[in-house]
């Protein structure tokens, strides 16, 4: 909050400092709304001019990263919105993203190409689940998944009650579920 009310009082320097701070986590969301990098890296830098642009109306009601987060969400809905682009589910960092999974235990197991195929097809599926969703509930699947967010966080930055955010996690995971049901057996 020092760095906010720095930038606040005019020192455009201390908004650098939230750029560094903010810049790889706010592009990690956008890019797994987006899976497209230059996308992304796009969009993230709008979010970042549109936050600046805004600062004097940030009041400290919720937390920077919150608020960023709200600014980047809502910029990239809108701009899928109007270019109707798909939305990927990123696996790049698969290992870390799913250890505690069977999926990656079994995958374990397989050796050098075969594991890479595996892992490419697992990516696939789950890309052409995600799409399967509602933007509203693949930006929950995204905050709450893959950024680690809770729901009362997930609640702020896009706008929401807490309930809802449950909800649309809940029928969000059944629906990648039922999608996946057959490749997950």
């Amino acid at each position: 909050m020092v760095y906010v009310r720095r930038v606040q009082e005019g020192d455009v320097a201390a908004f650098d400092y939230l750029v560094r701070r903010y810049r790889e986590r706010l592009y990690s969301v956008i890019y797994n709304l987006t899976s497209n990098r230059e996308d992304a890296a796009d969009l993230t830098q709008e979010a970042f001019i549109k936050a600046f642009r805004s600062i004097q109306r940030f009041r400290g009601n919720a937390s920077f990263f919150t608020w960023l987060y709200r600014i980047g969400v809502n910029t990239t809905l809108s701009q899928l919105k109007k270019n109707r682009m798909r939305r990927f589910f990123s696996l790049d960092n698969v290992d870390e993203e799913l250890a505690a999974s069977d999926i990656i235990e079994s995958l374990s197991m397989k050796t050098g190409t075969e594991r890479s195929i595996l892992v490419k097809e697992l990516q696939e599926k789950l890309n052409e689940a995600l799409q399967k969703l509602s933007p509203k509930q693949r930006v929950v699947v995204v905050l709450f998944e893959i950024e680690g967010l809770g729901h009362q966080e997930i609640s702020e930055v896009v706008g929401c009650s807490v309930g809802t955010v449950r909800s649309r996690l809940h029928y969000a995971k059944q629906q990648l579920q039922a999608h996946l049901q057959d490749y997950l057996q």
